[in-house]
C-alpha cells in the first residue's frame, strides 16, 4: 500500500512515500481503509524524535495520528463494529494514518454520523477531543472565566467554541491574526505578552514555558485552576495538572454529536490530495496553518 512517512529520525529530508504491507488488525483493533487523515504538529515532532509515541517506532514509519474511513476488517474480540462501517478514530501507536490502510484501536474509534463530513471527522480525535477532555476536567459553571493560552491553534479554537457554548467567558491569548476569529466566536482576544486583567477562574495552557508563566504573572485574586496540554512539568510546578486525555469511543462520539448539531466547527480550512503530504506537513511545521489541514487518501 502507498504511505507517507519517514525512513529515519530527523528533518524533513528523511520524509518520503513508502510502499508498506497492508497491516493486519490485532486483537481489539480495526483495519480502516483511510479516506481522510489529519495533519498535526505532533506528526513532525514524531519524525524529529521529539515526541514519545504510545509504541516504539522503528523506521520506515507512516505518519498520521487520526483518520476517518471505512472498516475493512475487525480484529479478535471487537464488538460494535463491522466491515463497511464508516468510522473515525486515533491510530495504533499514534502513527500509520497517512496510508491507504491504518490500524485503529476499537476502543478509540466511533461511528461517523452522516451529518459529519469525512474530512471533519478526520480531525476530531486529536485537537477537538483534547479540548473536550480539558473542559470536562475543568467542569466550569456558566459565568466562569477561562483563560486559553494558545487560543488560535486547533485545540484552542475548539476549546473556545465549547466553552462559549457552555456559557463560560473566554479570554484567549493568540497571535493578532487570529483575533477577529476569536472575537467572532465570542472570546476576548489578547496578544502574547499582554497583561491579563481581572479574575480568571481557570487556565487552559496550550503553549507552556515562558508563555504560561508570563500569562499567570499578572493574575490577581484567588489562584486559578490550571491544566496544560503542552507543559506537564511546568504546570505541575505551578500547582496545576496535565490535561487528562480520555481516549475512548464515547468521547469521540460526544464530540461528533457537537459537530453534527452545529455547536462545534472543526475549522478544516485546507484539504489536500495525498500527493501533497510533504507540503501539508511543511505548512504545519512552519506554524503557518490557519486551520486544520486534512489529507484525502488515496
Amino acid at each position: 500500500m502507498k504511505a507517507y512517512g519517514f525512513t529515519r529520525y530527523g528533518g524533513p529530508e528523511h520524509e518520503s512515500y513508502l510502499d508498506l504491507p497492508v497491516p493486519e488488525p490485532g486483537p481489539g483493533e480495526l483495519l480502516v481503509r483511510v479516506a481522510a487523515a489529519g495533519v498535526n504538529p505532533a506528526d513532525w515532532k514524531v519524525r524529529a524524535g521529539l515526541r514519545r509515541t504510545d509504541l516504539p517506532l522503528e523506521p520506515p514509519v507512516a505518519l498520521g495520528r487520526e483518520v476517518a474511513g471505512t472498516v475493512e476488517r475487525v480484529g479478535g474480540g471487537v464488538e460494535g463494529f463491522a466491515p463497511g462501517d464508516e468510522v473515525f478514530g486515533g491510530t495504533v501507536g499514534s502513527a500509520g494514518g497517512w496510508a491507504e490502510f491504518a490500524r485503529v484501536p476499537a476502543s478509540f474509534a466511533a461511528l461517523r454520523p452522516s451529518e459529519v463530513a469525512v474530512t471533519d471527522a478526520a480531525v476530531l480525535p486529536v485537537a477537538a477531543a483534547t479540548a473536550y477532555d480539558a473542559l470536562v476536567q475543568l467542569a466550569l459553571p456558566p459565568g466562569a472565566t477561562l483563560l486559553v493560552i494558545g487560543a488560535g491553534g486547533g485545540v484552542g479554537l475548539a476549546a473556545v467554541q465549547l466553552a462559549v457554548a457552555g456559557g463560560v467567558e473566554v479570554v484567549g491569548i493568540a497571535s493578532r491574526g487570529k483575533h477577529d476569529l476569536l472575537a467572532a466566536m465570542g472570546a476576548t482576544a489578547l496578544a502574547p505578552g499582554s497583561e491579563v486583567r481581572g479574575t480568571v477562574d481557570a487556565v487552559l495552557d496550550l503553549v507552556g514555558g515562558e508563555a504560561l508563566r508570563s500569562a499567570l504573572s499578572g493574575l490577581g485574586g484567588n489562584p486559578p485552576v490550571i491544566v496544560s496540554a503542552a507543559d506537564h512539568a511546568g504546570v505541575a510546578a505551578l500547582g496545576g495538572q496535565p490535561v487528562a486525555r480520555v481516549r475512548s469511543g464515547e468521547r469521540l462520539a460526544a464530540v461528533a454529536r457537537l459537530v453534527a448539531e452545529g455547536a462545534l466547527d472543526p475549522r478544516v480550512t485546507d484539504v489536500r490530495p495525498f500527493d501533497e503530504a510533504a507540503s501539508a506537513l511543511a505548512v504545519v511545521e512552519g506554524g503557518h496553518a490557519l486551520g486544520k489541514i486534512v489529507l484525502r487518501i488515496p
